[in-house]
């Protein structure tokens, strides 16, 4: 009976240094596995700060590299006749202005009667006709943005406005 308790005894002891060791490198496995999340994390996010250099010092910069997107509501929807073949229309087209960065916001915002004027005068020449299909609203869009961006450049030398949506179109 001894010589057994003895066998046994020498038997539990490589199991217990077998599972020290087994532990020694899962724990060295999960410790290599957070190392090297952590530096991929750096790797990938640390790159964008070091690329972003500040424009000048009143500069007005456009597009993405302006910073964010800012939305600014004309205050009052726009609403105005169109002529047609058969009859006259009454159209109403609610529109914000998309800017990027702090700077173009308050541009924006400075000069909305402007803003105002030109949308009003381009909408105005639209037919009834053209205003019916939906290349006619994305071309009067577009053109309402051409007007604005052109009248912006002249006032304040950038375009300002990076996008013109509709956010209400009602034709009646």
């Amino acid at each position: 009976m001894a010589a057994e308790v003895e066998n046994q005894e020498q038997q539990a002891e490589p199991a217990a240094g077998l599972s020290k060791k087994m532990l020694f490198i899962i724990i060295g496995g999960v410790v290599g596995v957070i190392i090297i999340a952590v530096l991929l994390f750096f790797f990938m996010f640390a790159g964008n700060s070091a690329d972003t250099s500040s424009p000048e010092r009143g500069a007005v910069v456009t597009g993405p590299a302006a910073g964010n997107a800012y939305y600014v509501a004309l205050p009052r929807p726009f609403i105005f006749n169109v002529p047609g073949q058969n009859r006259d229309r009454l159209v109403q087209i609610s529109v914000q202005l998309m800017v990027r960065g702090g700077a173009n916001d308050d541009l924006a915002r400075q000069n909305i009667p402007m803003i105002e004027g030109v949308l009003h005068r381009t909408f105005s020449a639209a037919t009834a006709e053209s205003l019916q299909t939906s290349e006619g609203r994305l071309a009067l869009r577009d053109a309402a943005l051409n007007v604005v961006q052109n009248a912006l450049q002249e006032l304040t030398g950038s375009p300002v406005v990076e996008e013109l949506l509709f956010t209400g179109f009602v034709m009646q």
